[in-house]
């Protein structure tokens, strides 16, 4: 958690302690709290009420989606993006056996292009989030490296910013990014694959299958995000 200074006026904390929560936490959020940033205490009576929070957020997220015009109860882009994801795998399965390749999405950069990194970010608006869409394993090391980004990102404009391994995020944010309103600006990062193996019963392997889904999610964003996405 970052100081009251650290984030815009578009937030929302809710606090959900057991008990009297945590100390630490609790000063933390009493800071929020007389910096004028709304802030909803839950506070759960044992453990075993954790069942009642989950149905809190299950209406809740219905709540939200209404507000931010995205359907809680159906997923048509994240379907769109299977279908697509699928049919380009069968383009795939019918090319020649060793010629067959993904396209290459035009706007790409390598980590090391600075300049071009700095301009994508500089299109951020204070009414913006900024989405960090990894497609690798996830290791300690590797959340640790993107928390650095994503709070970075959050100390250069206090906007809300996220952090989503694919393709699980899909079934998180994934309808947000792809459905939601146009205040995403993504950074969607892709590495080689150093082993690999084969899906049973396909002619493409497990990398081939990532890959295809991060390139139709990257196409996805552009379209959702007026070609927003790096």
């Amino acid at each position: 958690m970052g100081a009251p200074g650290d984030y815009g006026d578009d937030r929302l904390f809710v606090y959900i302690r057991l008990g009297e929560g945590d100390a630490t936490q609790s000063r933390a959020v009493g800071a929020l709290e007389k910096a004028g940033h709304p802030v909803v205490y839950l506070t759960l009576e044992n453990r075993a009420a954790l069942g009642r929070e989950l149905f809190r957020w299950e209406v809740a997220t219905a709540v939200a989606g209404a507000v931010l015009g995205v359907n809680p109860f159906d997923e048509p882009n994240v379907t769109e993006a299977k279908l697509a994801t699928s049919a380009l795998l069968a383009a795939l399965a019918q090319s020649p056996s060793g010629a067959a390749k993904l396209p290459q999405p035009e706007d790409v950069c390598r980590p090391d292009d600075l300049d071009r990194l700095r301009a994508h970010l500089a299109t951020v608006t204070p009414a913006d989030y900024v989405a960090l869409c990894a497609f690798f394993a996830r290791s300690d090391a590797r959340d640790a490296l993107l928390t650095r980004v994503r709070l970075a990102c959050r100390a250069r404009g206090r906007n809300a910013t996220t952090v989503g391994y694919g393709p699980r995020f899909l079934h998180s944010t994934g309808q947000l990014h792809k459905g939601g309103a146009n205040s995403g600006v993504f950074l969607q990062l892709t590495a080689e694959t150093s082993q690999d193996l084969p899906v049973p019963g396909e002619a493409y392997s497990f990398a081939t299958l990532r890959d295809a889904q991060a390139l139709v999610i990257f196409r996805s964003c552009v379209g959702a995000a007026a070609a927003r996405c790096a």
